[in-house]
């Protein structure tokens, strides 16, 4: 490519080189001076935090799918800007301060030698990484074995700094496979009120209305989605659900030994102290995230959270 053709006969000035990039970085907080000054903004506005804090992404779970979707669904139509990380371990009571909601789409583990053990060349290549195929790991010099152990990432402290945060009146979302967090850590799982208990393979099927006199259910019909369904040991009041998922064909989830049966509750929401909590059940695929009754149901949440509604 000849680089002198791509350029502009004129050149660029500081003025219209900042003006090129505002508009891109709507609800985004950016840490540089210079990325706040292009969008027009203060050095001091840009310090601000933002209205949520969101957590995502895990070993089975790209961050990228939570991230698109929160964008989309909360940042670009609702105008509400959100925190986005990866960074389990900033999670913490000093970095809560300031949110008005918290959202958690990530499960609770972590495996800080890598996933999986790997040898000397005798072991093989996932299938979740080589397309359903056997590939042997070859290594010159040969690689030294790692445990793949698995670790629960969320620590006491944690636990407990979402805990004051809802019930000092911030909120919470949590989606999908959240409920794995609440298998290890006390406080979260009172917070979230429910511990994972298995999901079977992406299936298709249906999320349907069990309430329908709450504002997050304000339009809310039965839909389905193609995800996995979650299941779990639910703590709270079943007055609390306002749908549940079910598999139409029948089809069960065994968790340690113990039929879960085909229904699973999939939407909850009450009050948390001064706070508030809703979880909502699909979220494996970016496709359930696209479902535009879901997309309804999710900005529905954030409005009852939030108190816009």
């Amino acid at each position: 490519m000849n680089s002198k053709s791509s350029l502009p006969k004129k050149g660029i000035t500081r003025r219209s080189a900042i003006s090129s990039l505002t508009g891109l970085t709507t609800g985004v907080v950016l840490a540089s001076p210079l990325a706040a000054f292009a969008q027009g903004k203060s050095t001091e506005k840009a310090k601000e935090k933002a209205t949520v804090f969101a957590l995502m992404g895990d070993h089975y779970h790209n961050a990228d799918i939570a991230r698109t979707a929160l964008t989309r669904d909360i940042v670009k139509d609702m105008g509400i800007s959100v925190k986005m990380t990866d960074d389990y371990t900033s999670l913490n009571a000093e970095t809560l301060k300031g949110y008005r909601m918290l959202i958690v789409h990530r499960d609770g583990r972590i495996f800080p030698e890598g996933y999986g053990p790997i040898g000397g060349g005798d072991k093989t290549v996932s299938s979740e990484f080589s397309r359903g195929k056997d590939i042997p790991v070859v290594s010159e010099p040969l690689l030294e074995p790692t445990s793949g152990k698995m670790a629960a990432w969320m620590e006491p402290h944690q636990g407990k700094a979402v805990r004051d945060f809802v019930q000092n009146g911030g909120s919470a979302l949590f989606f999908h496979n959240v409920t794995d967090v609440g298998r290890t850590n006390a406080d979260f799982r009172d917070v979230l009120g429910a511990a994972y208990a298995g999901h079977p393979p992406i299936r298709p099927f249906k999320v349907r209305v069990k309430k329908s006199d709450h504002p997050i259910m304000e339009g809310i019909t039965d839909f389905v989605v193609t995800d996995e369904q979650h299941f779990m040991e639910y703590d709270k009041d079943p007055a609390y659900v306002l749908m549940e998922s079910v598999n139409e064909d029948g089809l069960t989830n065994t968790y340690e030994g113990k039929d879960m049966g085909t229904t699973a509750p999939a939407v909850w929401a009450y009050e948390y102290g001064k706070g508030r909590v809703c979880y909502l059940e699909p979220g494996h695929l970016l496709t359930a995230h696209w479902n535009p009754m879901y997309r309804k149901l999710k900005q529905n949440a954030v409005r009852w959270l939030l108190r816009q509604s």
